[in-house]
């Protein structure tokens, strides 16, 4: 056995404790997302992406509680729930092209690369998404393509997408997502206040007229914008 095989078998065990943790929470709150269960293959992608590689490496031990831990740079990794929740409201097909906001250490782009055809994921400060690239690169995940910008943006050269999904919320919808969202498209963000923030599904149907509804209240990290981020450099 390599190293690398005998790491991924010591954090086997406390992987699949956190997808039936998942499955417990879903049937929990059942009532306010209207889902008792997430959508097999979204569990078998969750049960596959090996968290612990897309954390700080002082947080591997902690990588699959059922809670969002912090990456560096004041910002967090999601809680798996939320990873599953919304991957799974996003309803992935596998001919999709989805765009991720908020790369992170690239842990949602992962899950969403199990499921996806491609991933287009936009990452405001340039260490996380430095960082990312490598561990989505050690694990194989070509599918997944990054760059280094604006999320409330989006990535209009590749639009439009099937699907979009935020992990960082903004105060309200930045109208440059809506606008790169297919018609029969959806999007799943956090939105509001930074003490006041939904979970939103974004649906735009055939016509092109765009619906919202209300999922869970949450808490992520407030939505950078590049000149955010440059002012915050002096």
């Amino acid at each position: 056995m390599t190293a690398a095989e005998g790491e991924e078998d010591r954090f086997a065990i406390p992987r699949r404790r956190m997808v039936e943790e998942i499955a417990l929470h879903a049937r929990h709150v059942s009532g306010k997302t209207g889902r008792a269960a997430i959508f097999g293959p979204v569990m078998e992608a969750i049960g596959q992406v090996p968290r612990h590689t897309f954390v700080p490496v002082e947080m591997a031990l902690y990588a699959y509680l059922d809670a969002p831990l912090p990456i560096g740079c004041g910002k967090t990794i999601s809680q798996p729930f939320i990873v599953a929740l919304m991957t799974d409201l996003l309803e992935i097909g596998p001919d999709h092209r989805v765009l991720e906001i908020g790369t992170g250490l690239g842990y949602q782009a992962a899950v969403l690369a199990e499921l996806a055809a491609e991933v287009f994921t936009v990452e405001v400060l340039e260490e996380l998404a430095q960082s990312a690239r490598r561990r989505l690169a050690d694990r194989g995940y070509a599918n997944v393509h990054s760059r280094i910008g604006d999320g409330s943006m989006g990535w209009p050269e590749h639009a439009p997408f099937d699907r979009i999904i935020a992990t960082a919320a903004p105060d309200l919808i930045p109208p440059a997502l809506l606008q790169q969202l297919k018609p029969g498209g959806r999007m799943m963000i956090p939105a509001g206040l930074e003490d006041d923030q939904r979970l939103l599904l974004v649906t735009r149907d055939a016509g092109g007229r765009i619906g919202t509804e209300e999922v869970l209240p949450v808490r992520f990290s407030q939505m950078t914008s590049g000149t955010e981020e440059a002012d915050a450099r002096g």
